[in-house]
């Protein structure tokens, strides 16, 4: 039972990644989105998947851990991405002086 519970808060999770990916691709820009906030997740779910290792119980809530970490890091791929258009917008832009 507690297998299933984990699987499903796993799901649950990772129902979330796929807008937001797909928000973040069609955005094209990096403004709202939490690098930090990405790497601690990350970090959440490798604690899970070498939990799984370290215990010997890879199952099929491992394969959910991995699936979860794979979109939070297309997540992270995606941000570094859009900063780099967002530099490039930056630079084509004319800088606007602040009025005082």
């Amino acid at each position: 039972m507690a297998e299933i519970l984990e699987s499903a808060m796993l799901v649950a999770f990772g129902a979330a990644w796929p807008a937001a990916l797909v928000h973040s691709l069609r955005s094209r820009t990096a403004r709202g989105t939490s690098l930090s906030f990405l790497l601690i997740v990350l970090t959440g779910y490798a604690c899970g998947i070498s939990a799984k290792l370290i215990s010997g119980r890879l199952n099929y809530v491992f394969l959910f851990y991995v699936l979860d970490a794979a979109m939070v890091l297309c997540g992270v791929l995606i941000y570094f991405r859009n900063r780099r258009l967002d530099k490039k917008k930056g630079a084509r832009t004319p800088s606007r002086r602040k009025r005082d």
